[in-house]
């Protein structure tokens, strides 16, 4: 297997990674991205007074998306967040088990 990095966006910090299978001739692309920080920010923000005002004053940050879990459900399941008839399938992505350090709180999306 030959892997090559083929660029890097700064502004997403989104790595793509060209991998080369020499004994099946297979190519394929893989997308890579450090989502710690924004883990670790959702994960600050559960419980926190920012969530207690956001609720009292009828709006509320409820999830981030990294661009990299964008791509991957794209890919995975056709889901485009920007769609509004996608929305239904976002929140029962984001309500699952898989996806709860996305959420910024305990709540049902």
């Amino acid at each position: 297997m030959i892997s090559k990095d083929l660029s890097y966006d700064s502004f997403t910090g989104i790595k793509t990674i060209h991998h080369y299978d020499e004994m099946t001739g297979k190519t394929h692309l893989e997308y890579v991205q450090d989502v710690e920080a924004l883990v670790d920010k959702n994960k600050a923000l559960h419980n926190t007074e920012h969530q207690k005002i956001g609720i009292k004053n009828s709006w509320m940050h409820a999830a981030t998306i990294p661009d990299i879990v964008q791509l991957q459900w794209k890919k995975k399941y056709n889901i485009d967040i920007y769609s509004e008839e996608d929305w239904p399938r976002v929140r029962k992505l984001l309500n699952s088990p898989d996806y709860r350090y996305l959420k910024t709180g305990n709540c049902k999306i």
